[in-house]
């Protein structure tokens, strides 16, 4: 960041009264410009013993599987981001049942919310930002082709304790996993 989105002065880089970490701010009207995270938010959509996943068509990771996900725009729910991301990238209509990960990647500045759903039929295909949209069964999943960690969490995590009420919603991030085993 090199100026105020404020007022248009060159913006500085370092300690700042009262924060607890360096940031970018500007010494012309004292406003200090936030670096937060990135919110990717998906689905997990689920039809009978099978779950669908995207085989991406865009970098990063062009070719290998996902879940249909993206970046949460402004001004908008999460369970909607995931609801316009699924049709974008699989075609598919879905209906949400509830938030079933968390993923935290603070090395990228990203956090994943992934939520369950029921696919509404079996009338989808690949978006513009997928070369193929399939349904696999969990002996099926190309495991060693997966896009994202976050995903791979989240498809072992369903297929531990699939989507029954016992299966609380699963935390992860690079290092470490919580559920409710421990």
């Amino acid at each position: 960041m090199n100026f105020c989105s404020n007022c248009g002065s060159k913006v500085a880089f370092g300690e700042v009264p009262e924060e607890d970490r360096p940031r970018y701010h500007c010494e012309n009207c004292d406003t200090v410009h936030y670096q937060n995270p990135n919110m990717i938010v998906g689905c997990l959509p689920v039809w009978e013993d099978k779950v669908l996943l995207c085989k991406r068509a865009i970098e990063p990771r062009h070719g290998l599987w996902t879940l249909p996900a993206g970046f949460l725009e402004i001004g908008e729910k999460a369970c909607d981001g995931a609801l316009r991301e699924t049709i974008e990238e699989a075609n598919a209509n879905v209906e949400i049942i509830r938030l079933f990960s968390v993923y935290d990647l603070p090395t990228v500045g990203q956090v994943y919310l992934m939520f369950l759903a029921r696919l509404n039929g079996l009338d989808f295909g690949p978006g513009k930002e997928s070369l193929e949209v399939r349904l696999f069964r969990q002996e099926e999943i190309p495991w060693d082709k997966m896009a994202f960690s976050a995903v791979k969490f989240t498809l072992e995590r369903y297929f531990e304790l699939g989507d029954s009420p016992q299966a609380a919603v699963f935390m992860g991030c690079l290092t470490r996993t919580w559920d409710n085993k421990s």
